[in-house]
């Protein structure tokens, strides 16, 4: 039995129907088109391309060959004159089809229209679409003389309508730079026999020769009344519910989301909004298999059913990555859609063109501000895999947002992954004449911050993370295997991960009742270090944790700067590493979006204060290399180590977020810095471990301890109001009894002494412990220590005259896990 056709819905209730009038050798209508409804004043019906791939999930290698295909028409139409011809493509529409048409030309420049300005580039035109969504196109070509030459101009669109829009760009372009010959292509013309008359009574007036091809033409037959039965259709529906965005799944049913960045090649744009030269193609051409190989290799081996998805006018680069991957034979099947502004009514039926929607915010700081955005017949559409492609400029926090279109992706498919290009951003230079400008790249554009839930388990609004996602790949290793090829080859540590340390149902026990012990000393910490930063450091402070260890204590100094003021202050977390500095492109970041004045780098305690003083030298170098200033000083929730003048206390107590790993910071790994996997214009990157989510007690750390905000508040006013007035200049006790231990142990380096209960914890959880020091009569502060101790066969002394509640020793003759002030391992002396 045939298929339905997918405008039948429509053609029953309004008597739309499609009228034949192309050659008998041309597809048919209803074989290219099926119709919908949409809420627009000016035109209810929509006709939605089966061959686009923009509203209709198609073969990759089926969308591109009617885009090739018509360029050879054009190029056989044109002859000669082929060699001068300019191809202009409609945004948003059309940006892919019309740089297929180009390629189908053959050594034409490219160039789309585009409602996205980007500063410092002049338009070199624009023009009004009447009846679409959005209306304003610009033109901004990187070349100012790209459309001033007088070789044909051929104007791409999806469909010809009524030729308004045609109109209105010839009539502008004519106007500055008159040629005698356009060529309109679409891949359907259905303008009226009035329409015809009014182009050809246009190409006279003008004194120019204007031809049309298309895959198939005919006429759109709308009965009287039409469009105000269909915007009541449209009411009608979308009161039922008919509309509605597609449902969710439950929760926990999401898909993971992964990212790779794409290694683009270099200096080539990632479309034609700046245009796009026939060696840009070649270039392109020559580095797609490569592209497919990282794209397939991010897939793993079995990705099944796969949707390459791009991103309203960033058509052509996921086409062709889709085209590619389609050929490779790496997937199943391969698709191709893209998403839009277009507002269209979903209606779960055979005969009607647009089954579902999903709707996200925009993620592209758009021109025209926030708004809705769609993609169409995702949902439910039996994807295994969803690629979205997006460009850097649109990696944004709304991206990544609870309702962006990563999370609104992930019900739908077994597993999404975000494919990153670069976002092209012409420059000119400067000092050359004004006849010849040389194009340069720009410095490269910098991610925007990943956040949950598609990065981390906390809300998106409490941290956004200035890191890359490296969740695909394999780096943990046990301790001490890896420990073992630290020492062995002087490896950093940043360049592996232990494997996370999975707590026993005894040791959360303990740690339950640790939380509830301290939740309220805790929350008088946060209190005391937060309204100390707000009376010195800045009234508007931007929180910058220090991840992973800081993390908890910024999302909690941001809940207490709400709850009792009424702010919302940012908080981010950017990676350091010991003996490598902190990661500079989140500090270009950081400059970028906020006054360097008021950054305040947060960490959880300080230990011997060995990250203070790596933050301190790597500020000053970021300085002398002419970066902005920051202020160098860390505040920390605990100050055992007396290494900073800004805390919540001095005393060495359990602070629970120091008694687990991820588990506790959002399911976010310690931070990794690998030459292979971090290029010199990448954040540092971490793990996102989705698969501990039943044990993640993240939230629930920070809501227990913000419960106690209110009661704590007068005991946070009187500290402050003292701490304010006394003197707290670092005395650094920490290190020189850390210093003591080493020798009195025989240990002589003090790299391996971790002073402290966050730090002892550490060296239990992920270190090769040798002993552990515990001030004597210690009590339920320890408890935990003394249990993990247990588990691995650590004796615990308890000494007299200790400073801190306990120190943690890794043995001089078994320096697995031992990293000295480089991030090495260290040799006993």
């Amino acid at each position: 039995m045939d298929a339905v056709w997918s405008g039948t819905w429509v053609a029953e209730r309004l008597g739309v129907r499609l009228e034949e009038a192309g050659d008998p050798g041309s597809p048919r209508l209803d074989e290219l088109l099926g119709l919908a409804l949409r809420r627009n004043p000016k035109r209810a019906h929509l006709l939605v391309s089966q061959v686009l791939g923009k509203h209709v999930p198609q073969s990759p290698r089926a969308v591109y060959a009617a885009g090739h295909g018509l360029g050879e028409r054009v190029r056989a139409l044109l002859g000669d004159e082929a060699a001068a011809a300019v191809v202009l493509g409609y945004a948003e529409t059309a940006t892919g089809l019309g740089h297929c048409v180009a390629d189908g030309l053959g050594a034409a420049p490219y160039l789309h229209s585009t409602r996205r300005p980007v500063p410092g580039v002049e338009p070199a035109g624009g023009f009004e679409e009447a009846h679409s969504h959005a209306t304003s196109h610009l033109l901004l070509p990187q070349d100012p003389k790209l459309l001033a030459g007088s070789g044909p101009l051929v104007l791409v669109d999806d469909e010809f309508s009524t030729g308004n829009t045609v109109l209105n760009t010839i009539r502008d372009l004519h106007a500055r730079h008159p040629r005698g010959h356009y060529v309109v292509v679409a891949l359907v013309d259905m303008r009226s026999p009035a329409d015809r008359e009014r182009l050809t009574a246009f190409a006279a007036e003008i004194g120019a020769r204007v031809d049309l091809i298309a895959l198939a033409s005919g006429t759109v037959h709308l009965p009287e009344g039409v469009l105000a039965k269909g915007q009541a259709l449209v009411e009608e529906h979308e009161r039922q519910g008919a509309g509605a965005p597609a449902p969710g799944a439950p929760a926990g049913a999401s898909a993971p989301v992964g990212r790779v960045v794409l290694e683009w090649p270099a200096g080539v744009p990632d479309g034609g909004r700046h245009g796009f030269t026939p060696e840009h193609r070649a270039r392109l051409e020559a580095a797609l298999p490569a592209l497919a190989r990282q794209l397939a290799d991010a897939l793993g081996a079995e990705p099944g059913r796969v949707l390459v998805l791009g991103n309203e006018e960033l058509m052509y680069a996921p086409l062709r990555l889709a085209r590619a991957l389609e050929e490779s034979g790496a997937a199943a099947e391969v698709r191709f859609s893209t998403t839009t502004r277009s507002p269209v009514l979903a209606v779960d039926d055979p005969g009607y063109a647009i089954r579902s929607r999903l709707v996200f915010p925009a993620h592209d700081s758009p021109a025209d501000g926030p708004g809705d955005r769609y993609a169409y017949n995702v949902a439910d559409a039996g994807f295994d895999t969803v690629v979205a492609v997006v460009d850097s400029h649109g990696d944004t926090g709304a991206l990544h947002g609870p309702d962006g279109l990563l999370a609104r992706l992930a019900p739908h498919a077994g597993r999404v992954l975000l494919a990153l290009v670069p976002s092209y951003v012409p420059a000119l230079s400067r000092g050359v004449s004004s006849d010849r400008r040389e194009p340069i790249m720009p410095e490269p554009i910098l991610s925007e911050p990943l956040r949950g839930p598609a990065f981390s388990s906390y809300a998106p609004e409490d941290c956004g993370w200035l890191l890359q996602d490296l969740s695909g790949a394999a780096l943990e290793a046990p301790t001490e295997e890896r420990e073992e090829a630290i020492q062995a080859g002087g490896a950093h540590y940043a360049e592996s991960l232990p494997v996370e340390y999975q707590p026993s149902p005894q040791y959360q026990e303990l740690y339950r009742s640790a939380l509830t012990a301290s939740a309220a000393r805790i929350a008088r910490a946060v209190g005391t270090v937060t309204e100390t930063v707000l009376a010195e450091r800045s009234p508007s402070p931007v929180l910058v944790s220090l991840a992973r260890a800081g993390t908890p204590v910024g999302v909690l100094m941001r809940r207490w700067a709400r709850a009792r003021h009424g702010l919302d202050v940012p908080h981010y977390a950017v990676s350091i590493v010991r003996g490598r500095g902190i990661d500079p492109n989140a500090l270009r970041w950081l400059a970028a979006h906020h006054d360097p004045a008021d950054i305040v780098f947060v960490d959880g305690w300080t230990g011997k204060g060995a990250i203070t003083r790596e933050l301190a030298a790597a500020l000053e170098a970021h300085r002398e290399a002419g970066g902005p200033g920051f202020d160098p000083e860390i505040v920390v929730l605990a100050d055992p180590g007396s290494c900073v003048s800004t805390y919540g206390t001095r005393e060495d107590f359990l602070i629970p977020s120091a008694c687990l790993n991820s588990t506790v910071s959002g399911l976010i790994s310690r931070t990794v810095l690998r030459s292979d996997l971090v290029g010199p214009a990448d954040f540092h990157g971490a793990k996102f471990y989705r698969e501990l989510a039943g044990a993640d007690v993240s939230t629930g750390f920070i809501d227990t301890v913000a419960a106690h905000f209110e009661e704590v508040a007068e005991a946070v006013d009187a500290e402050v109001k003292e701490l304010l007035a006394a003197d707290r200049t670092p005395t650094w006790e920490g290190w020189a009894a850390v210093e003591r231990i080493s020798e009195e142990y025989g240990i002589h380096d003090v790299n391996l002494v971790k002073p402290g209960v966050g730090e002892t914890t550490r060296v239990l959880l992920r270190r090769v412990p040798w002993k552990i020091l515990a001030q004597r009569g210690a009590g339920a502060d320890l408890d935990h220590v003394r249990l993990l101790a247990e588990q691995r066969g650590v004796p615990v002394e308890e000494v007299d005259g200790l400073p801190y509640t306990c120190v943690g020793l890794i043995h001089p003759r078994f320096t697995r896990g031992a990293t000295g002030a480089d991030g090495k391992a260290v040799t006993s002396k």
